[in-house]
Parts: C-alpha cells; structure tokens; sequence
C-alpha cells in the first residue's frame, strides 16, 4: 500500500478575535480520501462564538480542553443547550444544527472527527452556514428572504448583512447567551473521563468505550469510539478492527511510538508521535503502540457503531484460542518453545506494564 500513514497536524482554516477552526485535509493526510473520514478543531476563546451551521457529514464531537456550551437542534425538534466540560463526546448525526459558545477564560477546544462518505468533497466536512459573510441567505436576493420570513426589505438588509464575520465572532463581555439545562446532555453527551472503565489494568492503561450502549445516537452517527490512556511506558497490544472498519486516531496528550503493518507482513508505518497528531489504521492492518516515560492518551474513532477488535498477543488474543497442535505446526517450532511462547502474555489484558 502506496498511501503515507504517517500522522499529521491540523492546519487553520479560518477565525480570528473569537477562536479558530483547524482541519486536517487529504492533500496532506491521503487516508482522509480513501477512508471517506473528515476530522477537524474548533478553538474558542473567551466569548468566542462558532455561528450556527449544519454540516455534510456525521460527526462525534470530543471536548479535548476547556468548558463551554452548545446549542444542538435535530431537525424538527426543540434546541437542546448543552454545558460541556473536558472529556465530553456528543454524537452529531445528518441533520442536526450547532452553535457553540466559551463564556470561560481557558479556551475550548472541540475535536470532530466524522465520516464523508456523503460529503460534497471526500475527506473533509463542509458546513453550512445560517449567519455570517458565508450564510446561506447571502445567496438568496432580498426578495425570496422577504416572502420566506415575513418580513420587510429592510429587516431583511439587516438580518443578512449585519454580521460580517466568517464562521467565529467574539461576544460583549456583557452579552448574555442561553444557559445550559443538565437534562438536555441526556442521550446526546456521554463523559468519557468519568465513565465506568471498560478495560483498567494496573501499571498499563484504561480504556472507556463509546458504542450504542451508554450512546445510542451513534447508531444514527455510525460511528464508535474510544478514549484510552496508556500509564507510562507500557505497550497496547497489537490488534486490528475485525469488521472491516477504519480507526482514526487523535493523540490527546503525552507521545510515544507506533508502528502499523499491512499486506504480506510489511511495515507501513513506524514513527513516533504526539500530543496534536492524527493518524489511521487502514482497514485489517495491526497496529501496536509504545508509549514515553509520561504515558500518552488518545482519542480514536471506529467506522462502525459497535466495534469489535481482534488482539494478537495477550489474554484474549487468538492465540490463545488456537491448540498447541496448531501453533507448532505454523510456527514450525518444537513443543517446548510453544509451551514458552503460550505461557508468556496469556494470562494478561491488552495493556502491557514496562518491562522491569
């Protein structure tokens, strides 16, 4: 496989006093393209305001930073204002319309990773949106605004025109914005950092998983995904996506190593990476990671609402599953060293401590 794997950092696309908006593109990151995957950061600044849009493509949103507030409209329903905090994941079907707000000093900063199997332009999002130098009602003449929302020519000249700005505006300190109702984070929000751990193990890493179960909106989105936290040192497994899925993966915090391999047993991929990075996992290819001294954490998206991952070394690995007859016969090696191999790993998580 032609394609470079290796991770990239987001680039700006727009903004200015309120925040920015960064996005990963296929002419840097190929697999973007041929993953039908978008991913992209909206950072807010203290009363920084991202303007409603809609967008292209289903998304999961995750709060990588800061805390905030978002206004989420499903078509056909009321407005939902939503608090978030740091390690929030909001799941963003077709459709839906979002605003976002930081009243907060420390800036907000949202990750958004989707899939644009549907998107105007494979591997990216195009949104839409309602307000601003690019609103959509900048297109229509002053009459058809006038006819579709009762109101005079120069309601319309002002309602159209009078916000200049592309996307992020920054508020009035005074200005006061809708407050947020705890009731309306149910079933659109899910705290990865709070949640009960789906996979701990001591001196190797955490694992909260994010499927239909605790979100059932990602049915709708189509997408699953994961926050792990590797403990400094230790190593992941290597394993791949069983159900033909692709893994996106954004590296939250920390470093460490990776390493990808594809067809026929070749390396694809071997790099260090960091806090900032996105890389993928292209379909059935195994991925392992090494993490630094300081541990690292990533935030990764899966193409399938309920993932399932095959692992090829520790407790649940296949080997494990496979007779000793087996194993000896494909790796033409003699019982004993079959025995050595099965009783290492074999009675530990996907998670491996450093070695002492």
């Amino acid at each position: 496989m032609a394609i470079d794997l290796s991770p990239k950092s987001a680039k700006k696309v727009y903004g200015g006093d309120g925040g920015s908006y960064c996005a990963w593109s296929p002419s840097d990151l190929a697999m973007l393209r041929e993953g039908n995957i978008g991913a992209a950061k909206l950072a807010l600044e203290k009363n920084g305001f991202a303007l409603p849009r809609y967008s292209d493509s289903a998304k999961v949103a995750y709060v990588l930073q800061g805390n905030g507030v978002a206004g989420i409209v499903l078509p056909e329903k009321e407005e939902k204002v939503v608090a978030l905090k740091k390690g929030d994941a909001i799941a963003l079907p077709f459709g839906v319309v979002t605003w976002w707000y930081n009243k907060e000093d420390t800036e907000l900063v949202v990750l958004l990773l989707g899939d644009t199997s549907k998107a105007h332009k494979t591997g990216e999002f195009t949104d839409f949106f309602l307000t601003g130098s690019h609103g959509i009602f900048t297109g229509f003449s002053t009459e058809f605004v006038s006819r579709a929302w009762d109101v005079d020519e120069e309601a319309v000249r002002s309602l159209v025109g009078n916000q200049t700005a592309e996307g992020i505006v920054k508020l009035d300190e005074s200005f006061e914005m809708p407050e947020p109702k705890e009731e309306h984070r149910e079933g659109f929000v899910y705290n990865c950092e709070e949640a009960p751990l789906d996979v701990d193990i001591k001196d190797g890493g955490k694992v909260v998983v994010l499927n239909t179960k605790n979100l059932p909106l990602v049915a709708e989105v189509g997408l699953g995904a994961d926050l792990v936290k590797l403990d400094g040192g230790a190593m992941c497994s290597p394993g791949f996506s069983c159900d033909s899925a692709l893994q996106v993966t954004y590296i939250v915090s920390g470093g460490g190593r990776v390493q990808i391999v594809g067809v026929d047993g070749q390396r694809v991929l071997e790099t260090t990476v960091k806090a900032g990075h996105l890389f993928i996992v292209p379909r059935f290819f195994v991925v392992s990671k090494i993490c630094d001294p300081d541990g690292m954490s990533w935030f990764s998206i899966i193409t399938t609402p309920n993932p399932v991952f095959t692992h090829l070394a520790g407790r649940t690995s296949v080997w494990k599953a496979l007779s000793p007859q087996v194993l000896e016969a494909s790796f033409k090696v003699s019982p004993d060293v079959e025995q050595l191999f099965r009783s290492k790993r074999m009675n530990e998580e996907i998670f491996f401590p450093p070695p002492k």
